[in-house]
């Protein structure tokens, strides 16, 4: 075994094993709000998770592609699954280094993946903002007022993904770093394709949510839209708070505020930590099965064509 192939082994175990440990040390926190939920509410939310990691991989594929680097999908999902585990590990770069690793298998610029890579977060945090700002003021009412001063994000963030300054910022601190430029600049469109994806997952997303909440007590309308926007701000709250792990604790808070009106305190944070158990659970699933996909796929363009 190479080198190169021996890290990339003990990165999948060890990201793996914390991945694995963190679903484990949630169980016992979650068991009681699990006894309530029926396994079709529970099967339905885990499917949308997994619908909302496929937009979030597809966000990402697209901003590689108009930066220059387009691959296949499964290709794709290899790369972004696999290295997506590495937020498990302390610290914050392994899904970077991971998937900069992996991409330069499949002709990728390290520059290009640390760039699609660093992309993908303002996208997530925008939409994010305005996926809560449309779904929660009128429903939540007071309940989220405190997280109000999130919205200021907004105007900031719509000047900095203009393509014009975002291609400023790559070249800058590409030149920092006395490395090559991109060659291809981030157009209007790429920004635009991945910002729709990113929205496709936020609908899934609270869709995940609203089947648990509805498991919990709480059904129509009101309660699917709450869904929603109760997950982007607890996302968008945990990113911005970045000294909290994984937003641990504080994706919780903001989401049993967001939920007050459809649930009681007990109910809501039985949801907020069985949506956190469901996604750790959807990001191995997608790992595993992007993993399995990646190589049937190479044996595939492996094994010799038999000619009659």
């Amino acid at each position: 075994m190479n080198r190169r192939k021996l890290v990339r082994t003990l990165f999948l175990l060890v990201a793996l094993g914390f991945g694995i440990w963190a679903v484990a040390g949630q169980w016992s926190a979650v068991a009681d709000g699990f006894a309530r939920l029926h396994w079709a509410a529970l099967t339905g939310s885990l499917a949308a998770v997994l619908g909302a990691l496929l937009a979030g991989m597809l966000m990402w594929r697209a901003l590689l592609a108009d930066l220059g680097s387009p691959l296949a999908f499964t290709d794709a999902a290899k790369i972004f699954f696999v290295g997506q585990l590495g937020k498990y590990i302390p610290g914050s770069v392994w899904p970077m280094l991971a998937q900069m690793e992996m991409g330069r298998d499949h002709g990728v610029p390290r520059s290009r993946s640390a760039a699609a890579f660093f992309l993908t977060y303002p996208v997530y945090l925008g939409t994010g903002l305005l996926v809560s700002a449309v779904t929660l003021p009128v429903l939540a009412g007071q309940s989220v007022a405190r997280y109000a001063w999130l919205l200021l994000f907004v105007p900031v963030l719509a000047a900095a993904l203009h393509p014009a300054v975002v291609n400023r910022v790559i070249a800058f601190g590409l030149r920092k770093l006395r490395r090559e430029p991109l060659e291809r600049p981030l157009s209007r469109r790429g920004l635009l394709v991945a910002s729709g994806w990113a929205l496709a997952g936020w609908a899934a997303y609270g869709a995940h949510l609203a089947l648990i909440v509805r498991g919990l007590g709480a059904e129509g309308t009101p309660a699917l839209v709450l869904s929603v926007g109760a997950f982007a701000l607890a996302w968008c709250l945990g990113f911005v708070f970045i000294v909290a792990p994984a937003g641990a604790g504080v994706r919780e808070a903001a989401m049993v505020a967001a939920l007050a009106p459809v649930l009681d305190r007990p109910a809501a944070i039985a949801a907020a930590l069985c949506s956190r158990l469901l996604v750790s659970l959807g990001d191995l699933v997608c790992a595993g099965a992007a993993g399995l996909a990646a190589r049937r796929s190479t044996r595939t363009r492996e094994e010799p064509v038999i000619r009659a």
